[in-house]
């Protein structure tokens, strides 16, 4: 089985995460920090605004169980993709929405994505589509946060 990559940020991860745990074909997740200019940043780091990350959902999935496109559905719908550096009551560049794609064709398919999207909204989507940089596991408390906490959501 091939197992296809894809990150993205839209607000807090513990959010973003959940709702990708969800989907069928998606075989793990874990939350972390990309697009920074900081090697190995912690939580502290990236709360500080100085690293550049953001907070993403790494998702590995079975692309015969679950299309690019379908995980950028559910990118869409778990965030308003018009705020900029914010989600809900999560204000700060790492809040921010973003695609980090891995190959050219996840560009090209993501791009596609955001120009629908824009349809639906009055409002200017924000979100950023970039080459996927380094991705650096969060804290192993965050990972499945709202799971282990049982907490059915946060903030948005």
């Amino acid at each position: 089985m091939r197992i296809g990559k894809a990150a993205f940020g839209a607000g807090c991860f513990w959010h973003v995460e959940e709702s990708f745990r969800k989907v069928k074909g998606v075989a793990n997740t874990t939350v972390g920090y990309m697009g920074g200019n900081v090697k190995n940043p912690s939580y502290k780091d990236v709360c500080s605004h100085k690293t550049g990350h953001a907070e993403v959902c790494l998702v590995e999935y079975d692309p015969e169980k679950v299309s690019y496109n379908e995980l950028l559905e559910v990118f869409w719908k778990t965030h308003n993709p018009t705020q900029l550096n914010r989600q809900g009551p999560d204000i700060g560049d790492q809040y921010r929405s973003v695609i980090f794609y891995y190959d050219e064709k996840q560009n090209k398919i993501a791009l596609e994505s955001k120009e629908k999207e824009q349809k639906k909204y009055k409002d200017t989507i924000v979100t950023q589509v970039i080459p996927a940089k380094t991705f650096n596991k969060a804290e192993e408390y965050h990972q499945r946060y709202l799971e282990k906490n049982k907490i059915s959501g946060c903030g948005f």
